[in-house]
C-alpha cells in the first residue's frame, strides 16, 4: 500500500483461484477425471481484496461519477473539517481536486466497487491495472478511511507452566 498525492492509497492486488466447495451428494463415486473437471468448473479467478472483502462491482460512466464525486467529496471535506481542525482545507481542497482530475482523465482505465451493502453514498473503490496489464490494484482516498491499528499478542502459555 502506498500514498498517492497525499490524498489517496493504491493498494495492490493479486489474481487468485478460488474454488467453490461442490457439495453434490448423488450417492455416487465419480471416478477421479471427473472430480477435477467438477473442480475446474467451479474455479475462477478474483482479486484477492475485492473478493476478500466482498466488494461488489458497480458502473458509471464519466459524467455519473463526476456527479457521485463531488457529492462524496463534499461530504468527505465536512468530515476532514470535523476530525482533523488543524488541516490546512485549501491546500486538501487543491490536492483532492487535481487528484480527482487524474482519475478523470482516465475514467475509462478504471473498474468501481462498492461495499457489500452497495451503499452508494460511502466510497467508490477504484480498481486499475499496473502497466505490466496484469498487476491488479485498488485506489481509495486516505481520508475516507478509517485507521486501525492491530496489535498482535503472542501469549506462550506453555511457558508459563513450564516452571
Amino acid at each position: 500500500m502506498k500514498v498517492v498525492d497525499d490524498v489517496a492509497f493504491e493498494i495492490d492486488c493479486a489474481l487468485t483461484t478460488v474454488k467453490a466447495g461442490v457439495d453434490v451428494d448423488i450417492g455416487a463415486n465419480p471416478s477421479a477425471e471427473e472430480q477435477e473437471e467438477a473442480l475446474e468448473e467451479t474455479s475462477q479467478q478474483v482479486i484477492n481484496v475485492v473478493h476478500s472483502f466482498r466488494l461488489q462491482e458497480t458502473q458509471f460512466d464519466k459524467r455519473s461519477y463526476q456527479t457521485y464525486l463531488k457529492t462524496y467529496l463534499k461530504k468527505l471535506a465536512e468530515h476532514v473539517s470535523k476530525t482533523n481542525p488543524d488541516q490546512n482545507m485549501p491546500e486538501w481542497q487543491d490536492k483532492i481536486s487535481n487528484f480527482s482530475k487524474k482519475i478523470l482523465k482516465n475514467i475509462k482505465d478504471y473498474q468501481f466497487f462498492t461495499g457489500e451493502s452497495y451503499n452508494m453514498d460511502g466510497m467508490i473503490a477504484l480498481l486499475n491495472y499496473r502497466e505490466d496489464g496484469i498487476t491488479p490494484y485498488l485506489t481509495m482516498f486516505k481520508d475516507g478511511l478509517k485507521e486501525q491499528k492491530v496489535v498482535i499478542i503472542h501469549v506462550i502459555l506453555s511457558s508459563l507452566f513450564s516452571k
